[in-house]
């Protein structure tokens, strides 16, 4: 009968016995989830950090955790001895270019795209919750706008190559019917998913048997039959065809704040379209970079371990392309891809975005704990099934809850550590104040390791680094 805990309430008897190994940990904890191979430490930690200030419970503890400061990789902010107490702890972000009508000014972070399908209705209801309690923006997935996003939280509504909520019989894009759903007031901005961190170049699966009715009138496709999303879009085939995808996305939804989001493949294919922007004089408001390390329930392995660009190269990519071609000031850039922390927040805006989004932390706010079986269709936390018995698992008031206190508490600590580097806001954050060691005896910053393209830099005096790839770039094709 309690709703604290899901694994309770899917498992009344045996689920106490998990709960009984943590009240002896560490022993326990150290046999039984340190030696977990399939674990990496940012799954372990991200739990602990996500569980605890979802619970409202993370603070201040004796010791910390341990760190090797001497390995190969690692990072760290520059503190300041001018630090103090932060004054604005919820930040915000305005997405709208000149050519938006109806700006939305967003959070640093926010729900990434998880559609309902691939999560379950209870945990898209929680999440969704959770953004109106912290006035953060909740993004779809391409699955589409189903009544359990509804909840007065921000959308922001994923259009990928299956046009789920807004297509026709022959699954094309339906101009009228993205107006429609677009007019929503809890629509605040759209999406084109032109490419997923976790299986890039891929299209979606979602196998008849768990197409239900409700996921059918959210997608727009018939009850019990499979429905694959082509692995590219069908509305427009060339860089330049993209910027007038999105031209006429603005004008139909009322002038409301429209973007891209993409995995870095080719360098080439962003300069591309960055090309295309400076011929057709469109911009899209936003771009969402989504890193390779995204993780999914629904990928092959070989997709999510060695095709895309890692979110710290691509982000990067993304940033100095904008900047050398002049556009960066028309453009708000988000991260996606194991942010899960105030650090993750702020060294993300160091290596070039504005805000940021997040989706394995924000499933561990809503319960998950990597039971690996979201392909199953019975995951124990009620998160990503289908199963109605399972779903009632997961509290929909007490996970929306822990949604928001995880969003406020990690925005929070991300605000106090720009204060404590001695900066008035997240703005001033730049890349000389992220290092990383390279070696056993050396550490640079951010600055000192990558080449920083000055404005306008590819327009005029393209660098050695970037000439072939620019000359080869054209915005008629995605070369």
């Amino acid at each position: 009968m309690q709703k604290r805990h899901s694994i309770l309430r899917a498992y009344p008897v045996l689920g106490h016995i998990r709960f009984l190994m943590e009240l002896v940990r560490p022993e326990v904890r150290q046999y039984f989830i340190e030696s977990d191979t399939d674990a990496t430490p940012f799954d372990r930690e991200t739990r602990d950090l996500v569980y605890e200030r979802a619970k409202g419970t993370k603070g201040n503890e004796p010791f910390g955790t341990p760190r090797d400061v001497n390995a190969v990789g690692y990072e760290f902010l520059r503190h300041s001895l001018r630090a103090r107490a932060a004054d604005e702890l919820t930040p915000r972000v305005r997405l709208g270019g000149p050519d938006c009508s109806q700006p939305y000014d967003i959070a640093l972070l926010n729900v990434s795209a998880m559609s309902f399908g691939a999560l379950s209705a209870n945990a898209i209801e929680a999440l969704n919750r959770g953004a109106a309690l912290g006035g953060f923006a909740h993004d779809t997935g391409e699955g589409g706008i189903s009544p359990y996003h509804l909840h007065g939280g921000d959308l922001i509504w994923e259009i990928g190559s299956g046009y789920f909520g807004c297509r026709d019989a022959e699954g094309r894009f339906d101009a009228e019917a993205f107006a429609e759903k677009s007019a929503l007031p809890t629509v605040k901005a759209i999406s084109v998913k032109l490419s997923q961190g976790a299986k890039p170049g891929l299209g979606g699966v979602l196998p008849g048997a768990k197409v239900s009715p409700e996921i059918a009138a959210s997608r727009g496709v018939p009850a019990g039959r499979t429905v694959v999303s082509p692995p590219s879009h069908s509305a427009f085939h060339t860089p330049t065809e993209l910027m007038e995808f999105i031209a006429e996305l603005r004008r139909l939804s009322g002038g409301k704040p429209v973007g891209f989001k993409l995995c870095v493949g080719a360098r080439t294919e962003f300069l591309s379209i960055c090309k295309a922007m400076l011929a057709t004089g469109i911009t899209p408001d936003f771009i969402i970079v989504d890193g390779s390390e995204g993780g999914t329930g629904a990928a092959p392995q070989e997709f999510e371990d060695h095709v895309g660009m890692p979110l710290t190269e691509g982000l990067m990519l993304v940033h100095n392309a904008l900047v050398g071609t002049g556009l960066r000031e028309r453009i708000r850039v988000g991260a996606s891809g194991k942010v899960a922390s105030g650090v993750d927040i702020v060294s993300r805006i160091c290596q070039g975005a504005d805000f940021t989004l997040a989706a394995r932390a924000m499933m561990f706010a809503v319960g998950c704990i990597q039971a690996r079986a979201c392909h199953t269709n019975r995951c124990p936390t009620g998160v990503a099934t289908q199963d109605p018995g399972r779903a009632h698992a997961l509290d929909v008031p007490d996970k929306a809850d822990r949604t928001y206190n995880f969003q406020r508490a990690t925005v929070a600590s991300a605000a106090q550590i720009v204060a404590s580097m001695g900066l008035d806001g997240f703005h001033q954050l730049a890349p000389t104040m992220l290092n990383r060691r390279v070696d056993g005896q050396h550490t640079y910053s951010y600055a000192e390791i990558y080449r920083w393209l000055a404005p306008g830099e590819l327009l005029t005096h393209p660098p050695e680094s970037w000439r072939a790839d620019w000359a080869v770039s054209r915005p008629d094709d995605f070369v």
